[in-house]
């Protein structure tokens, strides 16, 4: 039986789900009792907005620094396709310069993709750069639809087709980018939308694209979570209306700290692509963060001996060291100090085994060994497995050594110090401990 296209529900007053989104209270989460199965595809990947979301959020990226970000990418890719895709800005000369600089690399992947508001007049930029796929702003909310652009449903959906015919007539994979769909009528706008595009993938023969976007970190997990926040839902929704995993992406944003988890979700129930931005960085609150993204990838479809893990470090090294990223020092998998221990009963269990209280083979698959940072609460265990991991030597924790090192750090935090000690106060100690004793360095 074929199934019937779904209409445009073009209403008179926009539909605010008033019930979710008072304004005046926090948003409220609505359950039911439907429920998506999992439905991952058999391929995923990330998509990369660093240089278009990522630069509403700091001082814009020089070319120069967008190529070497490019290249990152690339070389934690290396060829396998995981990182696939990234946007860029067209607007101005430095954008553009970026675009070409990127291009000239030749790299299959990331490929280089553009992004414009929908109006036809943008279409120019896209093909003097030979690109052959670009984003396109196709608000699908009545916030947007009605407060902002001041449109009907009606007059939005037409506008927005032709832009994306404008696009196909060009021969450019149009990206439709259904901004705060986690806000919008799902079965009066989304769907009679999504239902048009795919006629005219049909009668184009080409992919159309859908940029699920939570613009304003709405979007819910969990499957029984109600429409319009729940992501099992809206994927479910349009892959059943005959959209691929592959022509399905989600951009999300974390202003209730469920940018990963929302990303993964999306994943899991038939989107195959995630958009993310290194360390996060995006407008307001950010975005998936790129490198959490590789990582999630892996633990869903298994680590890939040929994707190069470790240049996430480099990459991170580069923005603090090059651009002046303020990274956290607890911040996951780059931060300073996330794989370092202070509790001495934690040093003590890394001395055992280092699986304990370390999530993952850190130093060999991001070249970070695991590292005790020396405090009061260290203990001899903590100074034991510091020295160990510079000198070429065992100790037992009751080695004059060890108990030496030990006297001054508990002298200092008697005085009322508050600081962890340093890489050179330590070094110095040890030093001295040792004596004319002083094993090689490691």
């Amino acid at each position: 039986m074929k199934k019937r296209k779904p209409k445009l529900v073009d209403v008179q007053e926009p539909n605010l789900y008033r019930e979710m989104f008072a304004y005046d209270t926090f948003p409220r989460m609505f359950f039911d009792s439907e429920a998506p199965v999992l439905n991952k595809p058999d391929n995923i990947w990330i998509t990369d907005t660093t240089f278009r979301d990522g630069q509403q959020a700091r001082p814009p990226y020089t070319p120069e620094q967008i190529l070497r970000i490019y290249d990152f990418f690339h070389q934690i890719d290396n060829g396998t396709g995981l990182i696939r895709q990234c946007e860029f800005f067209l607007y101005s000369k430095k954008d553009r310069e970026a675009v070409e600089l990127c291009k000239a690399r030749g790299y299959k992947f990331p490929e280089v993709t553009g992004w414009i508001r929908a109006v036809k007049s943008d279409f120019k930029l896209i093909t003097q750069m030979g690109l052959a796929e670009t984003g396109i702003l196709t608000s699908a909310s009545d916030y947007h639809i009605f407060l902002k652009l001041k449109k009907t449903r009606s007059r939005a959906l037409n506008d927005y087709l032709d832009v994306v015919k404008a696009a196909l007539d060009h021969g450019v994979i149009p990206r439709c980018h259904f901004e705060d769909i986690t806000r919008a009528d799902y079965k009066g706008f989304v769907l009679p939308f999504a239902a048009e595009l795919l006629e005219l993938a049909k009668q184009y023969d080409s992919i159309v694209k859908i940029r699920l976007c939570d613009t304003l970190g709405f979007g819910l997990p969990w499957a029984e979570s109600s429409l319009p926040r729940s992501i099992p839902k809206l994927i479910a929704g349009l892959r059943e209306l005959g959209f691929p995993a592959e022509w399905l992406e989600w951009h999300g944003h974390n202003d209730f700290h469920k940018v990963q988890v929302n990303a993964t979700a999306a994943w899991l129930y038939g989107c195959a692509a995630a958009n993310s931005s290194i360390f996060g960085v995006g407008e307001r609150t950010g975005n998936p963060p790129l490198e959490a993204m590789v990582i999630e990838a892996a633990q869903i479809s298994g680590t890939n001996p040929q994707i190069n893990y470790d240049a996430i470090t480099e990459l991170a090294d580069y923005a603090r060291k090059e651009i002046g990223f303020d990274i956290p020092a607890n911040y996951p998998l780059v931060g300073a100090d996330f794989n370092v221990t202070r509790a001495g009963i934690h040093a003590d269990g890394l001395l055992k085994n280092e699986e304990i209280y370390n999530c993952f083979d850190t130093e060999n698959l991001l070249k970070r060994p695991v590292e005790v940072a020396i405090t009061d609460k260290s203990g001899a265990a903590g100074i034991k497995h510091w020295i160990e991991r510079r000198f070429d030597i065992e100790l037992s924790k009751q080695s004059s050594c060890i108990q030496k090192v030990k006297e001054k750090i508990d002298t200092e935090y008697a005085d009322n110090r508050v600081s962890a000690i340093s890489e050179k106060e330590m070094m110095a100690w040890v030093t001295e401990a040792f004596g004319d004793d002083i094993p090689p360095a490691r």
